[in-house]
């Protein structure tokens, strides 16, 4: 998104433009995009325009006959490209949550542009001159968030390539335009398998185990997916399936894991290694361009982590600890099978959740069925999510029906602070449809900037099954922290409070970004929280005090799985980016590199393969994760320290969820993330001795 805000152009074109909503702020209150006026013909010809108008603005910059400073070059670029900024944000907001065939053929046109034009904008060496300029000659006098602009946009624009030769510029160029193409292509192969994985179901009784909301659901999603059989059983996101802890039989359950983990794989109509090693090749070849050994060096520079060394080493020592817990669980598993099904019973991948989730309704006496009903999704937004965020931060919520919305299923909330004014407009889009991307996200259709005088709007997206017409969307506990975690990013970007558009939100290194969201899943489980949300939804009776605790035992039994499968993600990740273009797998060989890739790093375990193979990690090579996603782990460490500050007040604590908006959440990126993390915990470096013990290890 990053990119797409910076944007590109060519040619003035008229079509399309008249009574174009995109080319004005609009009227609805804080510049709030009317989908009851755009139209999916309006997208394409806001966007060319957007790119021909920024371009003008650049030129004006580039030819301005006064000396460069930073009023008439670093805040005319941080002004820059206003109409393009204000219609990518709308229409790759709705790409992801509700791509039709339409979005889809603009999103393959407009790429190439808007790559071409950040190209053009990031190489241009008269403007990279002009910021050099600024920056060797004004730096020294500026302070705060000036400062902190100014060093932002000169070291994206030398990260970007500014100071390569002509013939390296060209080189840079072609691979930028080629990696936008390839991810692209990525994101869209992966959905359209996701959707083909699913798989058809002949009969009820085949369903055995699954509960009767479970098989209505499988029987909606027939017939919304063609109805070849009447039940059908859709694949989500990641590698195992949350079906397979209820499925009975034994036949269908690797039916459905196989669906899942071979959707993209060289077994399949959608193979995506000839992609992943195309994109991997030109990843190195961009680092090596820029002066780096390899890709995750590149990335990794300028987050936290700094080195990707600095993340073998945490990592390493997580799996140190994390792997004779990993052998004592799948063989607790595998002995607790055999009771039943006979002492040459060896446990497959398909059966570990069936298992372990009997092992845990028989020790904790506790089923889906008894713990689903208290958990209304609705109920959970509005007081768990939003009533955490009144009680920690002072902020309360009033839904809006007359702002219109991009798909009949959002939902629209002002936000407001604790003297009542609006902050914020947050909008949530929480069910899965065939045209939504996969998992959960955050994002902005405005963020938040004093110096545009602009409200944060911003947007939660879900994949929640949808209940049929008049029934409660009942949801289970991941669902629910998912919920949580998602509104983390959300309010990150809601109690902004910056000067400039660029530094503003979560406009801060990957592995700092998931801090606000990984804490927020802490306030899910706090007594006076989960209390006020767990209710039933026929009843609006509370958790009982037993089946309380013996959920939340139940969580966290069995979590060497979690971790395992997160490991094994973030070890793949790092591994293919650390490859130099000339190691970099041909296609047809890199299952074997992929296997000998986390035999190496220990983590070889078909009980517990990665959350995401690489063949679907749509977070690393159709998004912004490349040698990033370790930055879950590595947050969860910052979030755990965080909690551990708020544990330390009480939980529930008013006066730290102030200083917790003042020193993190409200900074955006206008501080060094380091002295932003220590000014809030009083820890000069993250201390991960609480993180095993918050996994429930």
């Amino acid at each position: 998104m990053a990119l797409i805000a910076t944007a590109c152009g060519s040619k003035k074109t008229d079509a399309g433009l008249e009574g174009n909503p995109f080319l004005t702020a609009g009227s609805l209150e804080f510049g709030a995009p009317d989908f009851s006026q755009i139209r999916t013909t309006h997208y394409l010809p806001a966007m060319k325009e957007g790119i021909r108008l920024e371009k003008e603005e650049i030129n004006a910059i580039v030819s301005n006959t006064e000396a460069p400073t930073f009023e008439n070059t670093i805040l005319a670029l941080e002004k820059a490209g206003e109409v393009l900024r204000r219609t990518s944000n709308v229409f790759f907001a709705v790409a992801g949550a509700d791509k039709t065939s339409e979005i889809r053929a603009i999103e393959e046109e407009i790429i190439p542009l808007i790559t071409e034009w950040s190209n053009e904008k990031s190489l241009n060496e008269e403007l990279f001159k002009r910021v050099k300029a600024v920056y060797d000659n004004e730096r020294a006098s500026l302070t705060g968030e000036d400062l902190k602009l100014l060093d932002e946009v000169y070291n994206n624009f030398v990260r970007e390539g500014a100071e390569l030769d002509a013939e390296r510029k060209a080189e840079l160029k072609a691979i930028n335009a080629k990696l936008a193409e390839l991810q692209q292509k990525f994101g869209n192969t992966v959905t359209d398998a996701t959707v083909a994985a699913g798989v058809w179901v002949d009969s009820e009784e085949e369903l055995a185990g699954l509960s009767q909301s479970q098989i209505n659901q499988c029987k909606q999603d027939a017939e919304s997916a063609g109805g070849k059989a009447p039940y059908y059983i859709v694949i989500t996101n990641t590698t195992q399936q949350p079906v397979l802890a209820s499925l009975e039989n034994r036949a269908l359950r690797e039916k459905v894991y196989q669906a899942s983990i071979h959707r993209t794989d060289e077994t399949s109509d959608n193979n995506t290694y000839g992609i992943i090693v195309e994109l991997a090749k030109l990843r190195a070849q961009k680092a090596a361009l820029l002066g780096y050994p390899n890709y995750a060096a590149y990335s990794i520079s300028n987050a936290m982590a700094k080195k990707p060394e600095n993340v073998y080493g945490f990592l390493n020592r997580l799996i140190d600890e994390y792997l004779p817990k990993a052998q004592k669980e799948t063989a607790e598993i595998e002995a607790y099978a055999r009771k039943t099904q006979g002492s040459d019973f060896n446990l497959q991948p398909y059966d570990r959740f069936f298992y372990s989730s009997k092992m845990k309704q028989e020790m904790f006496n506790i089923s889906d069925d008894q713990v689903r009903p208290y958990f209304n999704m609705d109920t959970v937004l509005i007081k768990g999510v939003f009533y955490a965020a009144e009680r920690v931060y002072g902020l309360s919520f009033s839904e809006r029906t007359d702002i219109p919305v991009y798909h009949p299923d959002v939902k629209v909330y002002n936000v407001h602070d604790k003297d009542g004014h609006i902050m914020a407009l947050f909008y949530v889009d929480m069910f899965r449809r065939p045209t939504k991307q996969g998992g959960a996200w955050m994002g902005a259709f405005q963020k938040q900037s004093h110096y545009f005088g602009a409200t944060p709007i911003i947007y939660n997206v879900c994949n929640v099954a949808k209940p049929a017409e008049g029934q409660p969307c009942l949801i289970n506990w991941d669902e629910t922290t998912t919920m949580f975690h998602e509104f983390g990013h959300a309010l990150h970007g809601i109690v902004s409070d910056c000067k400039y558009n660029t530094l503003s939100g979560t406009s801060v290194a990957r592995d700092f970004v998931e801090l606000p969201s990984q804490f927020y899943e802490y306030w899910a489980s706090q007594p006076e929280i989960f209390d006020n949300y767990v209710k039933h939804y026929e009843t609006n009776e509370p958790m009982p005090k037993e089946l309380k605790e013996n959920m939340l035992k139940f969580v966290n039994f069995h979590a060497a799985y979690a971790l395992g499968e997160n490991l094994a993600s973030t070890s793949s990740d790092l591994g293919w980016h650390m490859l130099t273009a000339d190691q970099v797998p041909a296609a047809d060989a890199a299952p074997e590199f992929q296997e000998n890739l986390l035999k190496e790093m220990r983590l070889l375990n078909p009980q517990i393969p990665p959350r995401y193979n690489p063949t679907y990690f749509r977070h690393v090579w159709g998004g912004g994760y490349a040698a990033g996603y370790y930055s879950y782990l590595w947050s969860e460490v910052l979030a755990v320290n965080v909690g551990e500050v708020f544990t330390k007040g009480g939980g529930v604590n008013a006066e730290l969820g102030q200083a917790y908006r003042d020193k993190i959440i409200s900074k955006g990126n206008t501080l060094p993330l380091e002295q932003i993390f220590t000014d809030f915990t009083g820890l000069e470096q993250p201390d991960a001795k609480g993180f095993l013990k918050s996994r429930g290890l």
